[in-house]
């Protein structure tokens, strides 16, 4: 994977569906892409690497409502994320099992998400 400058916005960004490039991101690329994404850390699921955040919201429907806008994002982008959502909170991880880790489509569909939460005027 060709490293991207931090200049590159993952917004405009589009998903590899094919996986034509199947390594997982360097520590290089995290670092870089990680400034643009502050809401998420890098959290473990399964001993695998994975993005991951918690947006909060003021009771369970908006929280429910938020779900299902990134089930969408997901359905859109062939790409699913882990979600938990609760009363007041929805966690989102994002990692990519063909590559046991983190991939590019992962920290673009985390900045997406966030894009989303932004949106709802949270």
């Amino acid at each position: 994977m060709s490293l991207i400058s931090a200049d590159s916005d993952l917004l405009t960004m589009q998903c590899d569906t094919s996986y034509s490039d199947t390594a997982a991101v360097d520590d290089a690329q995290r670092a870089i892409w990680l400034v643009q994404l502050p809401d998420w850390s890098i959290g473990c699921v399964s001993d695998i690497d994975c993005l991951e955040a918690a947006f909060g919201f003021a009771n369970f429907v908006d929280a429910l409502a938020f779900t299902c806008k990134v089930g969408e994002l997901a359905e859109a982008e062939n790409h699913h994320p882990a979600l938990l959502t609760e009363w007041g909170k929805v966690r989102v991880q994002w990692w990519t099992h063909v590559v046991g880790g983190l991939h590019m489509n992962d920290f673009i569909l985390a900045a997406k998400t966030s894009a989303l939460y932004k949106d709802i005027g949270k």
